[in-house]
């Protein structure tokens, strides 16, 4: 266990993850094979269909799978909670009312000394074991939940690179991540280096890189993605 500093608890906060039990609990990952949750997320959101459920809820897992890699890089520390541990609550953020993560900030390691590319992998299967619980309750593609991950990854990639105090350690975090063998169990080849298209992360922000619709534009008080593939 570790200590989370507060500016670590703000840039969870700054990602809709919060280190305080909710208000309002909905489901834990591990509740969602018994549960109808996208039928939850649509009664708290507003959400009229499934599918556009689906990307959100996957969307606002993103933010979370994201900082792990940020704290990775910036601390070597990650959250090694359990299926159980990540709370989904009903929240209210810039007025309108969504889905937030609540975590224990208690589960919070130092993995300095580990391997690197087994705790990578731990990220990606937690990821995967989401997308799939949600690919049977709708019709989403799978790409659409992968890039609503990636999309905030790369901007963290994009930043991380940039800045001379965590260019190394996210230089050799990135490339496990655009290794295939990262990927055993969860798909055939680096996904994420399939969305880089073989450049730089900060060659890819603030440009169209996405190949799906996220459908943010179908969510209640959210407007269309700027990078929506439809345009």
């Amino acid at each position: 266990m570790t200590t989370l500093t507060n500016d670590q608890i703000r840039q969870l906060n700054m990602y809709s993850t919060y280190t305080t039990p909710p208000a309002h609990p909905l489901f834990t990952l591990n509740q969602l094979k018994d549960i109808d949750f996208l039928g939850v997320v649509q009664a708290i959101t507003g959400i009229e269909n499934k599918t556009v459920a689906a990307s959100y809820l996957m969307r606002r897992y993103g933010m979370f799978a994201s900082t792990q890699f940020l704290l990775l890089a910036t601390y070597d520390e990650i959250w090694m909670g359990e299926l159980d541990d990540l709370m989904f609550g009903a929240n209210v953020e810039y007025g309108n009312k969504g889905i937030s993560m609540y975590i224990d900030k208690n589960h919070y390691i130092d993995v300095e000394c580990e391997v690197r590319a087994t705790i990578i992998h731990k990220i990606l299967k937690q990821t995967h074991s989401l997308l799939v619980e949600i690919r049977k309750h709708s019709s989403v593609s799978p790409m659409t939940l992968w890039e609503n991950v990636f999309g905030f990854l790369l901007w963290h990639y994009g930043v991380l690179l940039e800045n001379p105090s965590t260019a190394k350690q996210s230089r050799i975090d990135l490339e496990i991540l655009k290794s295939n063998e990262t990927w055993k169990g969860i798909a055939s080849q680096s996904l994420f280096n399939t969305y880089l298209k073989g450049l730089e992360p900060a060659q890819l922000l603030n440009t169209p890189v996405r190949t799906t619709c996220c459908f943010s534009k179908d969510v209640p008080g959210l407007l269309k993605c700027g990078f929506c593939p439809l345009d």
